[in-house]
């Protein structure tokens, strides 16, 4: 439980010296007070992981297991048609290895073929050989990029996680030595490999738990303008928010009074983020925000209007403070029947049975929701022919060139080749036996066109490869 942490809290903030609280980004404590600009409409999504990252404890298993058809059924019944929903992927640990890297792969791929986008909650979390070893842990970041950026619907990567909390090792990277230098050099390295790459909508950013001691935030934002400099500021595509008002800070509200709680997380950040040389004009992610049931002390009519109250909160003030984007925490319980209230911030519980919470998070999507833009008309003259010539497969794009960009050439996902100007033809080396993906992206001045076939590789040297625009 955050019980220490919380003591930790109310004390400072009941001792801290006057001065010292006139210095600090102690932000608005009245929403009532606050104007609310107009902004262009929130993207939401929601974490659809089980497991949560304890605050007081270690890791604990579910007590009953992802159903991986049951989940996708849960999305598809509360994404609205027609709503482009991001699904937050939390948990993905350095000291995972390989393994973990297959495992988000994997993930990845099944959201984004169901229709999804996903961003990824890349954590630090070192084991003990690797912990403060930053060129080793950026290295990683950059493999990362380098893996999931080929996917388009990745849009997003977080880099560590609530790195200003010291005191949590399962949930907070800030427990780790070096922690606040993972956040750094990672963003730096991680928008360095997407633009390399050409991922450019895979959007960088880091987060902040709202909140910890004045002292610490303070430290922890200084620390980020005294390391950082403009690389750091410069690689930044958003900042992050994680904020539980009634729940971790402040850890009582009555009905209604997350709103407040919510302003003065905003505005805090705002100055803190100021403070720190990043400008307003970097957008804020509610990465994470939730209200857990533990029925009957903390019951789902509860759940219901603190969801209802906070996310009216986010977007009452989206234009004010420049927030674009709000993820809910989380789609299913961990256990339902936890006396732990941090097992069931679900909107469902673990046997994926909808809480009145779920209906009312999809009524907001459906009315608040930014919509999908209408996708443009492929072509009918952009074709993709796949053979080969001497062994290797021939990629030819070929047609009207005008207002196309460039020709990228992939193979399994992987760029092989790429052409600025016509003619668009590549030799393809195949990278072993069997069927293989070829894809050629044409990227226009207005739309971009994805064109792909499933092909052998070359046996003999009797067929070619050809992308016809």
């Amino acid at each position: 439980m955050r019980r220490a942490v919380l003591i930790a809290v109310l004390a400072t903030l009941v001792v801290a010296p006057a001065a010292r609280a006139q210095d600090s980004c102690l932000g608005q404590t009245s929403a009532a007070n606050v104007p609310q600009k107009p902004g262009p409409p929130l993207r939401f999504g929601i974490t659809p992981g089980v497991q949560t990252g304890q605050l007081g404890t270690g890791p604990q298993a579910p007590r009953t297991p992802e159903d991986p058809a049951k989940q996708l059924d849960a999305l598809h019944e509360l994404v609205p048609p027609g709503v482009p929903f991001v699904l937050r992927l939390h948990r993905f640990f350095w000291s995972d290895g390989e393994a973990g890297v297959q495992r988000f792969l994997a993930l990845a791929d099944r959201y984004t073929r169901a229709g999804y986008l996903v961003e990824l909650q890349l954590r630090y979390h070192p084991n003990s050989s690797q912990e403060g070893d930053i060129p080793a842990w950026t290295g990683f970041v950059r493999d990362v990029v380098r893996r999931f950026g080929p996917n388009r619907r990745v849009v997003a990567i977080q880099v560590t996680n609530e790195v200003n909390l010291p005191d949590s090792p399962d949930s907070s990277d800030g427990y780790y030595a070096g922690g606040r230098d993972a956040l750094i050099q990672g963003v730096i390295a991680a928008k360095d490999e997407a633009r390399r790459d050409g991922f450019g909508q895979l959007a960088i950013g880091f987060n902040w738990a709202y909140r910890y001691t004045p002292q610490g935030d303070q430290s922890f934002w200084d620390y980020l303008r005294d390391h950082g400099g403009p690389a750091f500021v410069g690689s930044l595509d958003w900042i992050g928010l994680d904020a539980y008002p009634g729940t971790f800070f402040p850890p009582v509200d009555t009905p209604g009074g997350e709103r407040d709680a919510l302003v003065n997380a905003m505005s805090s950040l705002r100055c803190y983020a100021g403070g720190a040389n990043i400008p307003a004009s970097v957008p804020i992610h509610v990465e994470e925000n939730g209200w857990p049931t533990n029925p009957p002390v903390r019951t789902y009519e509860r759940q219901t209007e603190a969801l209802d109250t906070q996310v009216k909160a986010f977007d009452d003030f989206r234009g004010t403070f420049n927030v674009s984007d709000y993820r809910w925490f989380d789609l299913r319980d961990s256990d339902s029947t936890s006396p732990n209230p941090q097992q069931q911030y679900g909107l469902m519980t673990d046997t994926y049975v909808a809480k009145p919470a779920f209906a009312r998070y999809r009524d907001l999507i459906a009315q608040l929701s930014v919509r999908n833009p209408p996708a443009p008309a492929r072509p009918r003259h952009l074709k993709l022919r796949v053979g080969c010539r001497h062994g290797r497969w021939l990629a030819w794009a070929r047609g009207p060139s005008r207002g196309v960009k460039r020709v990228d050439f992939r193979v399994d996902g992987h760029l092989r080749a790429r052409d600025r100007r016509p003619p668009y033809r590549r030799f393809l080396r195949p990278p072993g036996r069997g069927v293989h993906r070829i894809t050629a992206r044409v990227y226009t001045r207005d739309a971009r066109y994805r064109l792909a076939r499933r092909v052998h590789a070359c046996a003999h040297s009797t067929t070619r490869a050809y992308f016809v625009g």
